[in-house]
């Protein structure tokens, strides 16, 4: 898959094309429909695919300081969508001139003098343009007039959950919770969270549970505070790990940390950018009277992540 960062990435004599536009953070099961959608119609008209994202994320230059959690990182959304068939990745450096442009004209420069496309696919809630006024009834009147087909692909919803439609605010608003299998299932997977391994203060080791201490990117989607099984991916490996969130009451801590204790291996991990991959929640954070209460603890949570990841 080709990879570009800003329009003069974009090949000289680049043909036209098939485009999807959106910032797919977590791209999920709704963002998989319409690329995928996307994908196909670009196979039947023999154009290549091109997805068009944004970073940062355009509300982090709209409201400064409200960058929504990021459930996956620019990176692995390029990965991900790789792995769905796409062509081309386009990031959008977004900034206030990119913000302030009007509708149509991202139309005309994006989509049609740069990307020269010949379908755009959107999702039916999407916006764009200089104060959101663009939407997919105007989109379609640009390609009247560009002359390019637009299609609004609607949005998957889960009957099962009382008619919620899967979305990366409602996946956030899951991992914000602590319900990580609620948040994989609207994914499509487990809900990831990268990192390099950083040097902690050793206290399990001490207590004969030595964990990898996680320095997330800015921004990361960080479940709630609390005890979680999960999968520590590292060099095509992916291992069975306690994971615990919080900020140690027991020792009166006050910074936030993600520490995975790997069962069975016993190995040092430090300034390695590693994955955790969480499959459940087991607990919430607690404060015990003592290393003894807290180790029996650490020992029944260990035991509890071996049956449910452990073959």
């Amino acid at each position: 898959m080709l990879r570009w960062r800003g329009l003069d990435d974009v090949p000289t004599g680049w043909g036209r094309s098939v485009v999807t536009i959106g910032v797919f953070d977590g791209v999920h099961r709704g963002h998989q429909k319409l690329i995928g959608r996307a994908v196909a119609v670009a196979a039947a008209r023999g154009l290549p695919s091109v997805l068009v994202t944004f970073d940062p994320h355009p509300t982090e230059v709209i409201r400064p300081g409200h960058h929504p959690a990021q459930l996956t990182t620019l990176t692995r959304r390029a990965d991900l969508v790789a792995e769905l068939g796409v062509d081309a990745f386009c990031v959008l450096p977004f900034n206030s001139e990119l913000a302030r442009m009007p509708a149509d004209e991202f139309a005309h420069q994006v989509l049609v003098e740069r990307l020269h496309a010949a379908a755009v696919l959107v999702g039916t809630n999407f916006t764009f343009g200089h104060g959101a006024r663009g939407d997919v009834e105007s989109l379609a009147q640009f390609g009247r007039r560009f002359g390019f087909l637009t299609e609004g692909v609607e949005l998957i919803t889960d009957n099962a959950a009382n008619g919620i439609t899967f979305s990366s605010t409602y996946i956030r608003s899951c991992i914000d919770g602590g319900d990580v299998q609620a948040a994989a299932d609207a994914l499509g997977r487990p809900h990831r969270v990268e990192g390099v391994v950083v040097r902690g203060d050793q206290r399990g080791r001490q207590l004969g549970y030595p964990t990898a201490n996680l320095a997330p990117p800015p921004y990361a989607a960080i479940p709630a505070d609390g005890v979680y099984a999960a999968r520590f991916v590292h060099g095509g490996r992916q291992l069975p790990a306690a994971v615990s969130i919080g900020t140690n009451p027991t020792f009166s801590g006050r910074q936030r940390t993600v520490e995975a204790y790997i069962l069975d291996v016993r190995e040092d991990f430090y300034g390695h950018h590693v994955a955790l991959d969480f499959v459940a929640r087991l607990r919430g954070q607690l404060r015990f009277d003592g290393v003894p209460a807290l180790v029996e603890q650490m020992d029944r949570d260990v035991e509890a992540v071996r049956e449910l990841l452990v073959d």
